[in-house]
């Protein structure tokens, strides 16, 4: 996937990261399991994007890649 297929406010924070406004965390996959897992855990979140959070982080949990 690339950034232009993403959603404006992930490409405004993309753009403001690449420019330093924002910091760069090295570790973005763990980064990415925590806010997946917040959404998923969240009981007012709609159940079908519970499941595509839970679903996202489980796969990243599972691939070979880790975090350096």
């Amino acid at each position: 996937m690339k950034v232009y297929d993403c959603c404006d406010l992930i490409r405004q924070r993309y753009s403001e990261i690449g420019s330093g406004e924002q910091g760069f965390i090295p570790k973005a996959i763990a980064c990415a399991v925590r806010a997946l897992n917040a959404v998923a855990s969240d009981e007012q979140a709609p159940e079908a994007l519970r499941e595509q959070a839970a679903f996202a982080a489980a796969n990243l949990l599972i691939s070979d890649h880790e975090d350096a």
